[in-house]
């Protein structure tokens, strides 16, 4: 419809300028002496026209002649922005499909245009990491070390990799640089507690391990094994003393001394330095807040002397819990081993007779039979000692 509106316009102009011109009898006369030129008035008027057009189409030649090296610019760097932006895509793609040559082809094709570059330089960091190439890795990396746009993303980068790569100091140190920066956020702590765990810096994996905890960063689960493996190592190490076990000790929060692995890792340290009065209270306290078989394994072994008070009130204590896990065969069990050394021999007996028919782990078998072979070697009773040493030897065997 328009383009019938426009034919129809057109029409009626031409038609109303021939009309026009028919019925007009003027003349234009130009006079240069000794020279003269007649002309039709709608001659000279078709001459204007022409000169008009003639002289706007030379300007136009010469302006765009003149912007033609702008243009040509302006089409190369639109040529080299949609190449770049296709090489990141493509190389963003190509990562998350698992074709890391293809990544770090395309990351170099993207890095060709400089608002790439840094965002280019680190997809080929992690592209040459996955190819186990760690000089090209270092190489992207280095090329975005002096953009401080690009600071966090490359130190977050690098500590992810050199945590992957094993180098838990070099990790730290991006870490610690990411930190002097100021920034801190919740992947970061996750990357800084890996690093620290391969450096089997454990008290650092603690604070961390707490730290992320407050922000719910960390499942459960993978909280409690890290706080164990930290404790495991803490508190076993050979080279404490005393007074050094007791100062780690007390460093502990009490929300984790009464759960029943640290309480048993305590337990067992603190016995093996001879504080078995201080091995006593710390499981006689996670005992009352969780029960559990390996917490009252570490309460026998930090048995007191013979005809102690404080070996008395261990036995009550076991006869109380006893009354309330009447089927507990390692209750029994210790039950029986601190009768036994109290020289309490009918109650040790009954005790360690209950303990090996509850008894389900080849372990306790062969201990409830060591101690009832004691028993019976005390009172001089040599074959029922010799039959309890014979399966106590078979209990080891299988």
């Amino acid at each position: 419809m328009r383009v019938f509106l426009w034919l129809l316009a057109l029409m009626a102009a031409a038609i109303g300028i021939a009309v026009t011109a028919r019925y007009n009898p003027g003349n234009v006369v130009l006079f240069y002496p000794p020279y003269r030129m007649d002309l039709s008035l709608n001659f000279f008027v078709v001459l204007q026209v022409l000169l008009f057009v003639l002289l706007y189409a030379v300007v136009r030649a010469v302006r765009a002649t003149a912007k033609m090296p702008a243009r040509v610019a302006e089409y190369r760097q639109r040529k080299r922005e949609r190449d770049g932006n296709k090489g990141l895509r493509d190389a963003l793609k190509a990562l998350f499909e698992g074709r890391f040559g293809h990544a770090e082809k395309a990351a170099l094709r993207a890095a060709d245009l400089p608002e790439n570059a840094g965002v280019a330089a680190l997809i080929g960091a992690r592209a040459a990491h996955r190819m186990r190439q760690n000089a090209r890795r270092d190489q992207w990396l280095a090329r975005v070390a002096d953009d401080p746009a690009m600071k966090t993303a490359r130190l977050m980068t690098m500590t992810e990799l050199l945590v992957d790569d094993h180098q838990p100091e070099a990790a730290l140190a991006a870490v610690r640089e990411l930190n002097a920066s100021g920034t801190r956020h919740i992947h970061a702590l996750q990357w800084s507690l890996k690093a620290e765990q391969q450096a089997k810096n454990w008290p650092e994996v603690l604070r961390l391990v707490r730290s992320l905890d407050k922000h719910r960063a960390l499942h459960p689960a993978l909280s409690a094994r890290l706080r164990e493996l930290a404790y495991e190592d803490l508190l076993s190490d050979k080279a404490h003393d005393a007074e050094s076990i007791m100062r780690v000790w007390s460093t502990i929060p009490t929300v984790d001394r009464v759960k029943p692995f640290v309480a048993c890792r305590a337990s067992s340290a603190l016995n093996a330095r001879g504080l078995h009065d201080e091995a006593r209270q710390v499981a006689e306290e996670a005992l009352k807040a969780n029960w559990d078989e390996r917490v009252v394994r570490a309460y026998r072994d930090a048995a007191a002397p013979a005809g102690s008070a404080a070996l008395l009130a261990q036995i009550e204590h076991c006869e109380a819990w006893l009354l309330e896990r009447p089927n507990d065969a390692e209750l029994a069990l210790t039950l029986g081993s601190l009768c036994l050394k109290q020289k309490l021999w009918g109650k040790a007996q009954r005790y360690l007779e209950q303990a090996l028919s509850d008894a389900t782990d080849p372990a306790m078998v062969r201990e409830a039979h060591l101690k009832l072979a004691q028993l019976h070697e005390a009172l001089q009773q040599p074959e029922e000692a010799a039959s309890h040493y014979r399966q106590c030897a078979l209990a080891t065997i299988l």
